[in-house]
């Protein structure tokens, strides 16, 4: 009896999605899957600090080190459109398979790129894990959403999004365990007065250091991705390929819909300044700690990893206020908390505005799952395509670090922040903007599906 209940039935509704989470025998393969969840988030914060241990080893501006964001956002934007192709044509476990499976070619490429001793070289074993990363996040998050009921999609969604900090504070402890304490605090000064050969043994001994958690990463792809590809995915309606309708095409009156809905494009836009704000403030902490307390790389990232903690605690506590509170106030009021933390950090400095810098995740933490589901609201059979708009807005994270990064090198890392705080500011425009709006009819499980 139980297992015909759908939504609409009369039955009561905590009981129904208690029972009825996911679908019959899709435990296993949504354990895996949420895997990846904290798989993608462990990668993308393993990769923070590379902006300021590149810029030691290869004695680089701040610009040119920030340009290891612009390569690993960059793929996310390169990568949306040929993700939702092989996700019409394989399916969501094939789209996960191929992007799990780059990635780890990605992680695997920083091993030559150790040898070769060659920032380009780097810049593309990191272009390829973030291929992979962005095929994989574009499949996983409507995979997890059909492989259970409709009425409860968001709520697994949520669930599985919740491990994703946890990978991304497991990300910042590998760096601050494994990499930072092996980069020599010598300046650039320093290591010009070097020989080549001194200088090429010290470069060999950081990239080392680098590599190992990369190759690491590499192997736990291929384990989840040999897992997953064993488990049988029993055959259920919207976990399957459907090529007649998912043929990728933007019909000219679909994009101008999408453009013309300011609800959605604005959307677009404040997303793209969230992404931007987030990757710019965990980016360039380091810089930030470093030239404010005086402290080593080291000591730095335990700063970063704080602040991914309170990322981590903060995602829960903004779950349970949205209860209560409009999310669309709720947005509002903490982008212009985090506006005043960004420039309380550019005037304070010291251990107030590290703290400040620290802040600023608290303020982070609920914008994207936030911006996301206001921006599709209403978009009905256009919901698919906004939704690979916002997946594209993520190249903000590719943009706006190489901005700051050339203001570090013309001021200093405490004025960069003036960066952040106008990331912050537009998405409060966005705020005030959906604020004054009708909310329309919102987007449906199925139509996200």
């Amino acid at each position: 009896m139980q297992s015909h209940l759908t939504a609409a039935s009369p039955a009561n509704p905590s009981e129904l999605e208690k029972e009825s989470f996911l679908h019959q025998g899709m435990r296993l393969p949504f354990i895996l899957i949420v895997l990846c969840f904290a798989a993608w988030g462990l990668a993308g914060n393993l990769t923070d600090p590379l902006v300021s241990v590149f810029g030691s080893v290869f004695s680089m501006s701040a610009f040119q080190s920030s340009l290891v964001q612009f390569a690993y956002y960059g793929a996310y934007f390169a990568l949306a459109i040929p993700a939702a192709w092989i996700n019409s044509q394989l399916g969501y476990k094939g789209g996960v398979l191929i992007g799990l499976l780059l990635a780890a070619t990605g992680g695997f490429l920083f091993y030559p790129a150790s040898i070769v001793m060659t920032y380009a070289v780097f810049l593309v074993a990191l272009f390829t894990l973030a291929a992979g990363l962005s095929i994989l996040e574009t499949s996983a998050n409507p995979y997890v959403m059909a492989m259970g009921p409709r009425h409860n999609a968001t709520r697994r969604l949520n669930f599985a999004q919740a491990f994703n900090p946890i990978g991304s504070n497991l990300g910042v402890l590998l760096a601050a365990i494994f990499i930072l304490p092996h980069v020599n605090p010598a300046t650039a000064v320093d290591r010009a007065a070097l020989s080549q050969q001194e200088l090429e043994r010290m470069q060999s001994m950081e990239l080392q250091a680098v590599m190992g958690p990369y190759i690491t990463l590499a192997l736990l792809y291929i384990v989840i991705a040999i897992a997953i590809a064993m488990v049988r995915v029993p055959k259920h309606k919207g976990l399957m390929a459907d090529r007649k309708k998912e043929v990728v095409k933007l019909p000219g009156s679909r994009l101008d819909r999408l453009v013309k809905n300011r609800r959605y494009s604005f959307g677009v836009i404040a997303q793209f300044f969230n992404v931007a704000a987030q990757t710019c403030t965990w980016t360039f902490t380091l810089h930030y700690i470093t030239e404010n307390l005086g402290v080593n790389s080291t000591i730095a990232g335990y700063w970063l990893q704080a602040s991914l903690l309170i990322f981590l605690l903060s995602r829960f506590i903004m779950v349970g206020l949205m209860g209560r509170f409009d999310p669309r106030m709720l947005m509002t009021l903490m982008c212009v908390f985090g506006a005043g933390l960004s420039v309380f950090a550019v005037i304070s400095g010291g251990v107030a505005g590290a703290v400040a810098i620290v802040l600023l995740s608290a303020c982070i933490s609920l914008l994207f799952p936030t911006i996301y589901g206001i921006a599709l609201g209403g978009l009905g059979q256009d919901t698919k395509y906004g939704a690979a708009g916002l997946v594209m807005a993520i190249v903000g994270g590719a943009l706006l670090p190489p901005l700051q990064g050339w203001v570090i090198d013309m001021t200093s890392a405490r004025v960069s922040y003036l960066v952040v705080a106008g990331c912050f500011l537009v998405i409060v425009g966005y705020g005030v903007y959906v604020l004054r709006n009708p909310t329309p009819v919102s987007t449906s499980a199925e139509d996200i599906a």
